[in-house]
Formats: C-alpha cells, structure tokens, sequence
C-alpha cells in the first residue's frame, strides 16, 4: 500500500521518454529498450572505434553500446544521467555492457577500469562523475578494481558535444595529467568515458596514460555519435 501511494504521488517514469514505468519496468520502459540503437561492436568485432583513433592512439579493443543521435533517444537518456541527477542510468547501462563483455575473450584480461575524469570543480557543482557508476558496473562485471585516483583532468572546459571539431581538440591539450602512475604500468586497463564523438578526449587521455610501462589500454563507451 506504501508502494502504491508513493507511485501515486511520486510515479516513476521513463528516463527516455518520461512516460509512466509499468509494475515490472525498471528505469527505461520495454518500449524504449526495444528501441535503444545498439551496437553490437564487441559482439561483431567491429573496429569503429579503433579507426576513429587510428593513428592517434594505440588502442588493444574499443566498443561503444548504443548509437548517439541528435534529438534522439540515447540523447535524452545522456541529459537526463548528466543534468538532472540521475546516476542511475550510468548503473543501469554499465551492468548491461559489464554483463556483455565479460563473455568475450578481448575483454578478459582487463585488469582494471579508469574513468574520464571531471575536473573537481565541475564534480563539486554536478555531485558526481556521470561515467562513475557505469564504470564501476563493468568493473564489478569483469571482476576487476575500478580506479578513479590514478586520471585526473587539470582544466575545466564546457560540454563538448555541440562543439565544432576543431573546438574540441584545442580543449584537450594538456587537460589531463596521472598521479601514482605506477599502479598501472604493466597493466590492461579499460578507459571508460560516456560518449565518443571525435575521439580527442579518449585520445588524451590515452597519450597521459600511456607514460606508465608496458600499459594496454581498451575503451568503453555509452555512445558513440554518428
């Protein structure tokens, strides 16, 4: 009867397309999860991804979930994880990637996962890392530790993904920088970040990374733009 009453006057809906959640849907309704534009990159050996950082960074495997579209589902679903508060929706799709990668042999000797970094003032106003609990998910997934200490960005910039190609890369010059970067040399670690458009980000972070010894990097993302 509680239950009931708090979905009377607190009812849950659908962090895709705000409509009311039936008694058995949890977070994104049936409808919008049969109409989320998956992949399929780990499952397909699909190598996007590696040729959007061809040449730019040394990349063992790279997958994507879902497909980003402007005014498009995954959209919504991104705002509302970013700007509204909803840590859930990095949980819900990283245990749904996690559960994907830990049946593939590529992604089997990952060793550790790493988030994108927010800058600490960023963090300080947002509350949270938005790639956090997606990153984690995949950790406790894989089995492996999630490490948020080792990555950390050195400069604040605006959202990058209405921002002009050239525009973005000028941001990621010198925006990030490793602390104990020992932890991971030797090490195949996965880079987790929540959208991939020019790969500048990812790209980054792979070139400050990369200074540990002998260090793989994988990457993981939520989205990929079109």
């Amino acid at each position: 009867m509680i239950i009931n009453l708090l979905n009377l006057f607190f009812p849950k809906v659908c962090y895709a397309c705000s409509n009311y959640l039936g008694d058995n849907e949890k977070h994104i309704c049936t409808s919008c999860r049969h109409d989320l534009p998956v992949t399929n990159f780990h499952f397909e050996n699909d190598d996007t991804i590696k040729k959007v950082l061809y040449g730019r960074a040394k990349i063992e495997n790279a997958t994507s979930l879902l497909m980003f579209q402007k005014r498009g589902i995954v959209q919504q679903l991104l705002h509302n994880l970013k700007y509204r508060g909803h840590e859930t929706i990095g949980k819900v799709l990283g245990e749904w990637l996690g559960n994907e990668l830990k049946s593939i042999s590529d992604y089997k000797s990952i060793e550790m996962v790493i988030p994108v970094p927010l800058h600490k003032r960023k963090r300080r106003k947002r509350g949270y890392n938005q790639v956090a609990k997606f990153g984690i998910e995949i950790a406790n997934a894989l089995d492996v530790p999630y490490v948020d200490s080792v990555l950390l960005k050195i400069a604040a910039t605006k959202t990058q993904v209405f921002k002009k190609r050239i525009a973005r890369w000028d941001n990621t010059d010198e925006l990030f920088t490793a602390q104990y970067i020992s932890k991971i040399d030797g090490k195949h670690i996965l880079l987790v970040d929540d959208i991939i458009t020019t790969g500048a980000t990812i790209e980054a972070c792979c070139n400050v990374l990369c200074k540990a010894k002998d260090v793989k990097i994988s990457v993981a993302t939520m989205a990929i733009a079109q």
